[in-house]
């Protein structure tokens, strides 16, 4: 026997900042692994550091919005299920917040550090700063490997994080069958009631 239907979708606005930061984040993980392990030509190279530096500050403020507006507006309830599988996924939820808020100012850190002090210029229109304190620092070079090690390290964590959250939905829809993964694609009618 199947557990209830959940009906209740999130509303535009949570469904819009959802995956606007979900594409987002598969761009920057993909954009990362090229520009860091492929030998690229220095331009396609630098090209791909600021398309990754622009949506990166994208999510950034995407995420930020995304947490103002869960703060403000009750998201759906959840079906019946047991304590600690909810405990989990609202853990996890906060954790993935967490880190897509950490990532980007790791990254935005990384850049504001970095010897070579290059300008980022968000999709090529708009002039972006540099964090303070960064570039006035005295030992760039280690700060800078520092950064990397961590921006790279908590890169990898996201991206289990992501597939531990995308498989966790997968479950709610094709395994257990309660419509909890309805709610939130973009596409499609709401789960119908269950008499």
């Amino acid at each position: 026997m199947h557990k209830a239907i959940v009906s209740t979708r999130y509303n535009t606005v949570s469904l819009v900042l959802h995956w606007v930061i979900a594409l987002g984040i598969l761009a920057l993980i993909c954009i990362g692994l090229t520009m860091t392990h492929l030998g690229l030509a220095p331009m396609r190279k630098f090209q791909l550091y600021q398309l990754h530096k622009s949506i990166g500050i994208t999510v950034l403020l995407a995420v930020f919005l995304r947490i103002v507006w869960r703060l403000t507006h009750r998201p759906p309830p959840l079906p019946a299920m047991p304590l600690i599988e909810k405990a989990a996924a609202e853990g996890t939820h906060w954790l993935l917040y967490v880190l897509m808020l950490v990532m980007p100012l790791t990254g935005w850190a990384l850049v504001s550090v970095s010897p070579f002090n290059l300008p980022t210029v968000l999709y090529g229109l708009i002039p972006w700063p540099h964090l303070p304190v960064f570039p006035e620092l005295t030992n760039k070079v280690q700060v800078e490997a520092v950064m990397k090690i961590i921006h790279g390290k908590l890169g990898w964590f996201l991206t289990a994080l992501i597939a531990l959250h995308a498989g966790a939905a997968l479950r709610h829809q094709f395994i257990l069958r309660d419509g909890i993964l309805l709610r939130m694609l973009p596409f499609g009618a709401r789960a119908p009631k269950e008499s």
